[in-house]
């Protein structure tokens, strides 16, 4: 159902949110066998009654809105812009039991998922044209813990061509618990 104005994002949004929730939940949890039971069959009907309106990745709205936290979908945690523009952006995140690792740590493979979202929409700030990831780095220097709000930062460095060089780092409190430098590569017109 679109929103009054035509736009269905509003609500597939909110729903995006209830999914990142979920996602939580499920982890935190130790459900019976007959909840797990039950739950099954709901997600089940909720696959069935959405992969009636697949579309084409040009007109999906998953993962294409860059104003909203995640660019509208769950898989990245969420990174609240603060400041956005073609040189630099910050942001705050928080790691919810999703993408737990082990003692109340976030998964050593969503730090650079993470950096990965943040310096690529920096990549592309400012009018430059679509990029891809050439090459990150991720330093792991403190653990980064499941729960509070950390600050994230990118920096462009250097262009050079079609070069983007940028670096990135992710605070606990004054605490470094990661940093990135990344080489992003401007596309070549018709390439995907």
């Amino acid at each position: 159902m679109a929103s009054p104005d035509g736009d269905p994002f509003p609500p597939f949004q909110a729903m995006v949110a209830e999914l990142r929730r979920l996602q939580d939940a499920m982890a935190a949890a130790r459900p019976p066998a007959e909840l797990s039971t039950e739950l099954t069959a709901l997600l089940a009907d909720a696959a069935d009654r959405l992969s009636p309106f697949a579309t084409t990745e040009a007109r999906q709205i998953w993962g294409k809105r860059s104003s909203q936290p995640g660019r509208g979908q769950s898989i990245v945690p969420a990174v609240a812009y603060d400041r956005n523009d073609a040189s630099h952006s910050e942001g705050s995140v928080s790691f919810g039991r999703a993408y737990l690792g082990g003692n109340m740590a976030a998964h050593g493979g969503m730090i650079p998922l993470v950096f990965d979202e943040v310096l690529g929409q920096l990549a592309g700030a400012g009018g430059r044209a679509r990029s891809r990831t050439a090459f990150l780095h991720v330093n792991y220097r403190a653990i980064t813990p499941i729960g509070p709000t950390l600050r994230i930062a990118g920096e462009v460095t250097r262009l050079e061509g079609r070069k983007i060089f940028i670096t990135g780092t992710l605070h606990h409190g004054e605490v470094l618990v990661a940093d990135a430098e990344g080489l992003f590569v401007v596309l070549k017109d018709g390439q995907p």
